[in-house]
């Protein structure tokens, strides 16, 4: 049987007597690498198994610490591989997964949308099936705050707020999200969904507006900034995004769904203005910039249920953690010099040279 991925990027161990078996899809982008590198620093009864990939913003670098952890292996592979995701249900007998796999970068998804849907749709249906054909304990989708739309100057996204995806991104996610509650309310598959406001920390692809603009400050380079820059986002470190993953792996109930957020509401332009402050630099970098379509106005979440239900809340608060995100890319110029050239460039380009 001919399977479509190359067997040197099978690595690490086999699987032995684990009590859990983590298929993490999309571990070498941010959200997921950092995840993996949490877990395997608190937790021994994980035997995970990374599929990614390696698509732009997928890099092996981020996971240089956990690579030749015995509890570890990592495959490259699409998850619309059928073919390869039922093999490796069959080989590790999966008893959790965690969906991380996605096209996640809103302006990206305006220059072009298929990409998304097949990934963010078609991937998540692809594990679903083999979810409900093998069996496991959980099945945690991470999606995303934008699938609710937009708020105005008040007020805050629940569970219950209807879905009102006003992106191509969001819209796959959203997708994404009623094709996963289905397979649980239809097959039994033990799903729950997690939306989560918008992360920073160490690892981000530098297009995300924190890496962005860290970088451009660094090269005294001029920051674009959409509209009016009072656009207003729930910022959340990393780190506590993957606290709370753990949590729901081990004590979610199924069918769920769970926002995740740190009350962190903050204007575009008033991180720009503490990004230049921290790094000393001129405010005079900031160069507004045409609106992007359909910008969405304001996120913030409603973080009462995960809060009661599973005794999560956030560890990091946002002024200290800003500033070791922003301390770690200036000590960590290798890591995204390697990744600010050849394609991210040429984005770079497209994205922001007509404004």
């Amino acid at each position: 049987m001919h399977f479509l991925f190359s067997p040197e990027y099978l690595s690490g161990s086999s699987l032995s007597d684990f009590m859990k078996s983590l298929l993490v899809t999309g571990g070498a982008g941010f959200i997921g690498s950092n995840f993996i590198n949490y877990l395997l620093s608190k937790r021994d009864d994980f035997f995970i198994v990374n599929v990614d990939k390696l698509t732009y913003a997928g890099n092996l670098e981020n996971l240089l610490r956990v690579e030749k952890n015995k509890n570890y292996n990592f495959v490259k592979g699409d998850i619309t591989n059928v073919e390869l995701i039922g093999y490796l249900f069959q080989k590790y007998n999966f008893t959790h997964v965690v969906n991380f796999a996605a096209e996640s970068h809103v302006d990206r998804s305006i220059l072009g949308s298929e990409i998304f849907f097949q990934s963010n749709v078609l991937g998540t249906n692809t594990l679903l099936e083999c979810s409900k054909k093998y069996g496991l304990k959980k099945f945690v989708q991470i999606s995303t705050d934008e699938v609710y739309g937009s708020l105005g100057s008040s007020g805050y996204f629940t569970e219950e707020t209807p879905l009102k995806p006003n992106s191509p991104y969001s819209a796959s996610k959203a997708a994404a999200d009623m094709m996963a509650l289905s397979f649980h309310h239809t097959y039994g598959v033990p799903v729950v969904i997690t939306r989560c406001s918008n992360n920073y920390g160490p690892f981000q692809f530098p297009e995300k507006l924190i890496p962005l603009m860290i970088i451009n400050s660094i090269h005294n380079k001029k920051l674009p900034v959409y509209g009016d820059g009072l656009n207003v986002r729930d910022w959340i470190y990393v780190d506590d995004h993957s606290l709370a993953i753990e949590l729901i792996l081990e004590n979610s109930k199924d069918g769920e769904v769970y926002n995740i957020g740190a009350s962190s509401e903050m204007t575009n332009i008033e991180i720009i203005k503490l990004i230049l402050k921290h790094l000393q630099k001129s405010e005079d970098l900031i160069s507004f910039i045409k609106d992007r379509p359909g910008h969405d106005r304001r996120y913030a979440i409603d973080s009462t249920k995960i809060q009661q239900e599973l005794r999560w809340k956030p560890l990091h608060k946002f002024d200290e953690a800003i500033t070791t995100t922003i301390d770690w890319y200036l000590e960590n110029s290798i890591w995204w010099k390697r990744i600010t050239s050849g394609e991210y460039r040429e984005y770079y380009e497209i994205q922001y040279s007509n404004n």
